[in-house]
Protein backbone atom coordinates (compact mmCIF):
# COMPACT_ATOMS: atom_id res chain seq x y z
CA UNK A 1 0.00 0.00 0.00
CA UNK A 2 1.19 3.46 -0.74
CA UNK A 3 -0.50 6.00 1.58
CA UNK A 4 -0.70 9.83 1.25
CA UNK A 5 -1.06 12.57 3.51
CA UNK A 6 -3.29 15.63 2.47
CA UNK A 7 -2.06 19.16 2.68
CA UNK A 8 -4.04 19.78 5.98
CA UNK A 9 -1.50 17.33 7.54
CA UNK A 10 2.05 18.43 8.22
CA UNK A 11 4.36 16.87 5.81
CA UNK A 12 7.34 16.23 8.81
CA UNK A 13 4.30 14.03 10.53
CA UNK A 14 4.16 12.59 7.14
CA UNK A 15 7.88 12.00 6.98
CA UNK A 16 8.16 10.91 10.56
CA UNK A 17 5.29 7.85 9.10
CA UNK A 18 7.06 7.30 6.51
CA UNK A 19 10.54 6.22 8.43
CA UNK A 20 8.51 4.17 10.83
CA UNK A 21 6.93 2.42 7.93
CA UNK A 22 10.31 1.22 6.28
CA UNK A 23 10.27 -1.83 8.20
CA UNK A 24 6.68 -2.97 6.82
CA UNK A 25 7.00 -5.04 4.30
CA UNK A 26 3.39 -4.21 2.94
CA UNK A 27 3.82 -0.23 2.96
CA UNK A 28 5.34 0.62 -0.53
CA UNK A 29 5.78 4.33 0.49
CA UNK A 30 3.88 7.37 2.92
CA UNK A 31 4.15 10.89 1.25
CA UNK A 32 2.77 14.28 1.92
CA UNK A 33 0.66 15.63 -0.74
CA UNK A 34 3.93 18.26 -1.15
CA UNK A 35 6.20 15.63 -2.17
CA UNK A 36 4.08 14.86 -5.74
CA UNK A 37 2.17 17.77 -6.32
CA UNK A 38 2.31 21.83 -5.98
CA UNK A 39 0.76 22.28 -2.70
CA UNK A 40 -2.24 24.60 -4.46
CA UNK A 41 -3.21 21.49 -6.35
CA UNK A 42 -6.95 21.00 -6.43
CA UNK A 43 -8.09 18.31 -4.71
CA UNK A 44 -9.83 16.56 -7.58
CA UNK A 45 -6.85 16.44 -9.56
CA UNK A 46 -4.95 14.48 -7.29
CA UNK A 47 -7.64 12.39 -6.57
CA UNK A 48 -7.71 11.32 -10.02
CA UNK A 49 -3.81 11.01 -10.56
CA UNK A 50 -3.91 8.50 -7.37
CA UNK A 51 -6.93 6.85 -8.44
CA UNK A 52 -5.25 6.38 -11.94
CA UNK A 53 -2.03 4.63 -10.22
CA UNK A 54 -3.81 2.34 -7.84
CA UNK A 55 -3.29 1.36 -4.06
CA UNK A 56 -3.45 4.26 -2.51
CA UNK A 57 -4.53 5.11 1.07
CA UNK A 58 -5.46 8.53 1.54
CA UNK A 59 -5.46 10.76 5.48
CA UNK A 60 -6.60 13.77 5.37
CA UNK A 61 -7.90 16.24 8.37
CA UNK A 62 -10.72 18.35 6.54
CA UNK A 63 -13.54 16.21 7.73
CA UNK A 64 -14.60 15.27 4.05
CA UNK A 65 -16.46 18.41 3.80
CA UNK A 66 -15.74 18.79 0.37
CA UNK A 67 -18.25 20.44 -2.77
CA UNK A 68 -19.99 17.80 -4.47
CA UNK A 69 -17.50 17.33 -6.77
CA UNK A 70 -15.16 16.49 -4.96
CA UNK A 71 -16.90 14.05 -2.76
CA UNK A 72 -17.90 12.79 -5.97
CA UNK A 73 -14.04 11.98 -7.25
CA UNK A 74 -13.90 10.28 -4.14
CA UNK A 75 -16.66 8.08 -3.94
CA UNK A 76 -15.59 6.90 -7.70
CA UNK A 77 -12.21 6.64 -7.09
CA UNK A 78 -11.89 3.44 -5.37
CA UNK A 79 -9.40 5.14 -2.42
CA UNK A 80 -9.19 4.29 0.81
CA UNK A 81 -9.72 7.83 2.72
CA UNK A 82 -8.86 7.51 6.56
CA UNK A 83 -10.34 11.26 7.80
CA UNK A 84 -9.14 12.43 11.63
CA UNK A 85 -11.86 13.17 13.83
CA UNK A 86 -12.56 17.33 14.30
CA UNK A 87 -10.96 16.62 17.77
CA UNK A 88 -7.51 15.97 16.25
CA UNK A 89 -7.01 19.66 15.08
CA UNK A 90 -7.08 21.29 18.32
CA UNK A 91 -4.29 19.20 19.52
CA UNK A 92 -0.26 20.21 19.37
CA UNK A 93 1.69 19.32 16.87
CA UNK A 94 3.84 16.41 19.59
CA UNK A 95 0.54 15.08 20.87
CA UNK A 96 -0.88 14.46 17.46
CA UNK A 97 1.82 12.76 16.20
CA UNK A 98 2.20 10.33 19.28
CA UNK A 99 -1.42 9.23 18.89
CA UNK A 100 -1.29 8.93 14.94
CA UNK A 101 1.56 6.50 15.89
CA UNK A 102 -0.53 4.56 18.68
CA UNK A 103 -3.16 4.40 15.36
CA UNK A 104 -0.86 3.71 13.09
CA UNK A 105 -1.48 -0.05 13.14
CA UNK A 106 -4.82 -0.24 12.86
CA UNK A 107 -4.56 2.10 9.56
CA UNK A 108 -2.40 -0.19 8.19
CA UNK A 109 -4.48 -3.36 9.31
CA UNK A 110 -7.48 -1.72 8.00
CA UNK A 111 -6.15 -0.78 5.02
CA UNK A 112 -5.21 -3.96 3.94
CA UNK A 113 -8.43 -5.47 4.58
CA UNK A 114 -10.60 -3.06 2.06
CA UNK A 115 -10.99 -4.07 -1.77
CA UNK A 116 -11.94 -1.15 -3.25
CA UNK A 117 -12.61 2.58 -2.29
CA UNK A 118 -14.08 3.45 1.48
CA UNK A 119 -13.87 5.89 3.83
CA UNK A 120 -13.11 5.94 7.54
CA UNK A 121 -13.30 8.65 10.53
CA UNK A 122 -10.28 8.09 13.20
CA UNK A 123 -11.09 9.04 16.29
CA UNK A 124 -8.68 11.28 18.80
CA UNK A 125 -9.10 8.18 21.59
CA UNK A 126 -7.97 5.24 20.52
CA UNK A 127 -10.25 3.30 22.71
CA UNK A 128 -10.88 -0.50 21.05
CA UNK A 129 -8.65 1.31 18.27
CA UNK A 130 -12.32 1.27 15.79
CA UNK A 131 -13.44 3.27 13.28
CA UNK A 132 -15.92 4.98 12.05
CA UNK A 133 -17.18 4.50 8.47
CA UNK A 134 -17.99 7.51 6.29
CA UNK A 135 -20.12 7.90 3.65
CA UNK A 136 -18.78 9.59 0.92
Amino acid sequence: MKYFFDNNLSAHLAHAVGELCKVEETVAEVIHLRDKFPANAKDHDWIAALAAEGHWVVLSQDGLRKNDLERKALRESGLIVFVLQRQWAERRHWDKAQNLVKWWPAVMDQSRRIKGGAAFRIPWRFGAGQFEQIKL
